[in-house]
């Protein structure tokens, strides 16, 4: 795993996709970002200063790939700091990032039908695998991802380039105000208790996936986070 490393950074594109959600893409000056599919990042909008250590900063999951130039985020601005960011980040603004962190596909798992299971911008820490060559070493991987609406959608263009390195993903995607919430109860009768269940989105969620999943016979070791959700 990568040593975390501070990268002094610029905003190289900010776009509001609309519902309060943001996307942001970023590149480093000093060398290329090191870091793994699935890990996260903190992202500091004032300027580091060493004599005063590690400002204000917020976690991330970066939904590039590591072989990318750039770093993409995308985040709902819904508390001071992603407020923040929403009022000041622009194409030119300098940030800091600090990273990586996370080990989320370091974990033993299971690469015959993967399960992940994401809500809303839950999937970007599973984009960046999706989008990594290395992605094509799973057999027939399974996502389930929920929206509140389609709107809320902005990862087409990602699911697709996913289907182009590994043929047989499958993406099955849902939108509560057609037709209901994610269901785990249904995702778990389609597969089986052997395969590794890969978990992000709102924490209540994860917990309540979680303990369903192991309630019904799926080992803790096969239910995967990562922590810092």
């Amino acid at each position: 795993m990568a040593l975390v490393k501070k990268y002094a950074s610029v905003v190289t594109q900010f776009v509001n996709k609309g519902e309060n959600l943001y996307f942001a893409e970023l590149k480093t000056s000093s060398g290329h970002y090191k870091y793994s599919p699935g890990q996260f990042l903190h992202l500091a909008l004032d300027e580091y200063d060493p004599s005063s250590g590690w400002p204000e900063s917020r976690c991330f999951s970066m939904q590039s790939a590591p072989s990318e130039e750039f770093i993409r985020i995308t985040f709902a601005a819904k508390g001071a700091f992603t407020n923040r960011m929403k009022n000041e980040l622009h194409p030119g603004k300098n940030v800091t990032l600090k990273l990586p962190y996370g080990n989320l596909f370091d974990q033993p798992h299971h690469k015959d039908k993967t399960v992940f299971i994401a809500g809303g911008t839950g999937v970007t820490p599973f984009l960046s695998l999706f989008d990594d060559k290395s992605f094509a070493t799973y057999t027939n991987p399974l996502l389930y991802l929920g929206f509140r609406s389609r709107i809320m959608n902005i990862y087409d263009h990602e699911l697709e380039a996913a289907k182009k390195i590994n043929p047989s993903f499958t993406a099955n995607l849902f939108y509560e105000d057609e037709t209901g919430i994610l269901n785990i109860d249904n995702i778990l009768k389609e597969n089986s208790a052997g395969q590794s269940f890969f978990i992000s989105g709102p924490p209540l969620m994860i917990k309540f996936f979680k303990k369903f999943l192991m309630e019904h016979g799926v080992d803790e070791s096969n239910v995967l986070n990562d922590e810092w959700e």
